[in-house]
């Protein structure tokens, strides 16, 4: 277990606001309201997960050295049962993890004005598709996150998987289940990336359905995959797999 520093915080932040942006400003871009010349329109959710897979893949590249590149505090969360990241150092992520999302949903806000707005500055919500329904929306984020996980957990933290392709698969996993449950939920799949731009434009869903399928569904779903692994792909007798770095 690695002793965390100012430079793993500092690239928490980072990741996270880039991430933050990035995701917020292709939904703001590419979603479209329906409007009485065009009912309808044509979403491409393809091109918003294909930006997902291809954000992760280079932000863990490049950052992943610093600090194992999580940005996401379902992601740390998992980490801490896992026991590759100590309490005190998961607790800085996440606020760094936070402030990050803070700041890239404030910059698409800042960048994109009445063109965002209209999106919510890509704002997550549970869609007229599962008629907005509680449960429904924590089950479909609680299984993207645990898919995310599974892939984290399987290629990056396993130490008998190879690393080789391990930020492409997570990336890959992450722009799959958005290009499956963004229609659903939003698929956001971590809680931070829900709280900014939820802040930004001041659209909650209701605050409390929003605290359960943004926040305690992806957790829950990021433990599950925690349990299943040590079930099932951890070495026999093994109480942790502390020596592995964790990316995503």
């Amino acid at each position: 277990m690695q002793e965390r520093g100012t430079a793993a915080y500092l690239a928490e932040f980072i990741g996270t606001l880039l991430l933050v942006f990035f995701i917020t400003a292709v939904v703001s871009l590419y979603v479209k309201e329906p409007s009485a010349l065009n009912p309808n329109p044509f979403i491409d959710f393809s091109v918003i997960g294909l930006v997902h897979v291809f954000l992760l893949f280079v932000l863990i590249q490049t950052l992943a050295v610093a600090s194992g590149a999580h940005f996401n505090p379902a992601v740390t969360a998992a980490m801490t049962f896992l026991r590759q990241i100590r309490p005190r150092d998961a607790g800085i992520y996440m606020v760094m993890q936070y402030l990050g999302a803070i700041g890239g949903a404030y910059l698409t806000k800042a960048l994109l004005l009445d063109e965002g707005k209209a999106q919510n500055y890509g704002a997550a919500a549970v869609s007229d598709v599962l008629n907005g329904k509680l449960v429904p929306g924590m089950v479909v984020e609680a299984l993207g996150t645990f898919f995310l996980l599974w892939a984290i957990i399987g290629v990056a933290v396993n130490p008998r998987a190879s690393k080789d392709w391990a930020a492409l698969a997570i990336g890959g996993a992450l722009g799959m289940a958005v290009m499956v449950f963004a229609p659903l939920t939003g698929a956001s799949f971590n809680p931070a990336r829900a709280f900014g731009p939820a802040l930004a434009s001041g659209e909650w869903d209701g605050f409390w359905h929003f605290v359960l399928v943004y926040t305690v569904a992806p957790v829950l779903g990021a433990l599950v995959a925690v349990i299943l692994y040590l079930q099932i792909l951890a070495e026999p007798g093994a109480k942790g797999v502390g020596g592995a770095e964790p990316v995503g």
